[in-house]
């Protein structure tokens, strides 16, 4: 919602002690008030509401535009109810509250209940509409409890003082229903938020009462918490959908290089052998063997585990073959020198 400073004029006449609304007319318009002033300050927290009454001796200010409910409140407890109702000069009044506003940055708005008989013609009415107008000043209008009988006269009031549709008539009707859940969806808040469920500016019930039709079923306005959370849920849900039915997601590109990296043998640094310039060929080759194998054992599966191991052996037996020749040769060596030795020792002396 925009940055308001808003005036609600309330209805504490005689009518209000009638009980066709739960509990009271004058219980509903305070339940109802306290809806406005939360919505209101929720949606943006430099908006301010201010209350007033319409009837007794003359309309008096109770609270000028603030921001804590707890002054609110208390003025409501201690209104008291009596004479009739003057809306002309309340609205009046409340126009030249809101001219004193701090924020100038904040736009007027007056909410006006009334839940009596009006009073007057419309003639006057239509007069100050056009003057709020010009001033910019927009005005709701909730009529309960004579609604039939204040209809004409209101609505020319709204169409006249309308600007942009910023000024709305709600009529409601005695029902089980509660006032309060009824203005919270009906186009006085919901309206420039774009909230579904509301109810027409003519007065008929919408299907939203009490925000049955609201997003996730949770009020916004209410519960501001739990509806981000329900919506940034929601959010994550369809891009984790549209992630698994297209290109995988980067941290699933990532997860899935870092698979591939994985596969790589590594090569065993215990079994190197340093390799120095000056040493022959034979360490030269021995290190290039440790190599091959190493690359061989990280690509093949169990089975080439197993022929490599079989090549293994049959080097290990190739090695022990050699050193039986190698023994057998040193001995029979050693047999020809020893007769050889024992021929010349034979052999007689030159005289």
């Amino acid at each position: 919602m925009p940055l308001e400073a808003t005036m609600i004029i309330i209805d504490n006449s005689e009518y209000m002690r009638n009980g066709d609304y739960n509990p009271t007319r004058l219980r509903a318009q305070e339940d109802a008030v306290n809806v406005v002033f939360t919505n209101k300050t929720n949606a943006n927290a430099e908006s301010m509401v201010g209350v007033m009454t319409m009837a007794g001796k003359s309309p008096e200010v109770l609270v000028t535009p603030t921001t804590d409910l707890g002054k609110v409140l208390n003025a409501l407890h201690e209104t008291k109810v009596g004479g009739q109702v003057d809306i002309q000069t309340s609205i009046q009044v409340a126009q030249l509250a809101l001219k004193h506003r701090q924020n100038k940055n904040q736009r007027q708005r007056i909410i006006v209940f009334l839940g009596s008989p009006l009073g007057t013609s419309e003639g006057p009415l239509i007069r100050l509409a056009k003057k709020l107008k010009k001033s910019n000043v927009a005005v709701d209008i909730i009529s309960f409890g004579e609604e039939e009988e204040n209809e004409p006269v209101l609505r020319a009031f709204i169409d006249a003082v309308q600007s942009g549709d910023n000024s709305h008539l709600l009529s409601v009707p005695a029902g089980p229903h509660l006032l309060s859940d009824l203005v919270l969806s009906s186009p006085i808040l919901a309206g420039e938020e774009g909230i579904p469920g509301g109810m027409d500016t003519a007065g008929g019930s919408g299907s939203g009462a009490g925000g049955q039709d609201f997003e996730f079923g949770v009020d916004p306005s209410l519960d501001p918490e739990l509806a981000m959370a329900l919506r940034m849920s929601l959010e994550e849900e369809r891009a984790r959908q549209a992630g698994s039915s297209g290109a995988p997601t980067a941290p699933a590109a990532a997860a899935a290089s870092s698979t591939t990296l994985s596969n790589v043998p590594e090569v065993p640094t215990a079994n190197m052998i340093p390799i120095d310039m000056d040493d022959d060929e034979d360490a030269m080759l021995q290190q290039a063997l440790l190599l091959s194998q190493a690359e061989a054992d990280g690509g093949a599966g169990a089975g080439a585990g197993e022929e490599d191991d079989g090549d293994v052996e049959m080097d290990a037996d190739d090695e022990e073959e050699n050193e039986e020749e190698a023994i057998a040769r040193a001995i029979e060596m050693s047999m020809k020198s020893a007769e050889e030795e024992s021929k010349d020792s034979n052999k007689p002396k030159p005289k």
